[in-house]
């Protein structure tokens, strides 16, 4: 097995008050042909709002599920909560790489702050960024 740093998948748009599964371990084929993961070490996610509104913005690691089209989103898995006002961009980063095997997934959810938007018309952007081992 090779480690290969690469953006994990091409620019996910999230539009709507939604939440989208956008990353499954095992299932998911990352950006630039680089194949599907069996172990993917999660370095940083960049979201950038392009709506209206401002939009609460979460994320969550759900362990061992399937498929990535589900979507769903666990209070107690999740690991981001933020509200970006339009053409904002915020980073995150670990410290440490989030160690994702076999069907974990990655979920976003776009939904509305508690001021200053309705979540309705937003549109937000994700950029995946780590190394996969294939």
């Amino acid at each position: 097995m090779a480690l290969k740093k690469t953006q994990l998948l091409d620019i996910t748009s999230v539009t709507g008050i939604a939440t989208v599964g956008i990353l499954t371990v095992g299932v998911t084929e990352t950006a630039g042909g680089v194949g599907i993961a069996s172990t993917t070490y999660l370095k940083n996610i960049i979201i950038h709002n392009t709506g209206l509104g401002t939009a609460r913005v979460s994320a969550y690691i759900n362990p061992n599920t399937t498929p990535v089209e589900t979507g769903y989103g666990v209070t107690a898995n999740r690991f981001l909560r933020i509200d970006l006002a339009p053409n904002e961009t915020t980073f995150f980063e670990s410290t440490y790489p989030i160690v994702m095997t076999h069907h974990d997934s990655l979920t976003v959810e776009v939904n509305v702050p508690d001021s200053g938007g309705t979540g309705i018309g937003s549109a937000v952007n994700f950029i995946v960024n780590g190394d996969t081992d294939v």
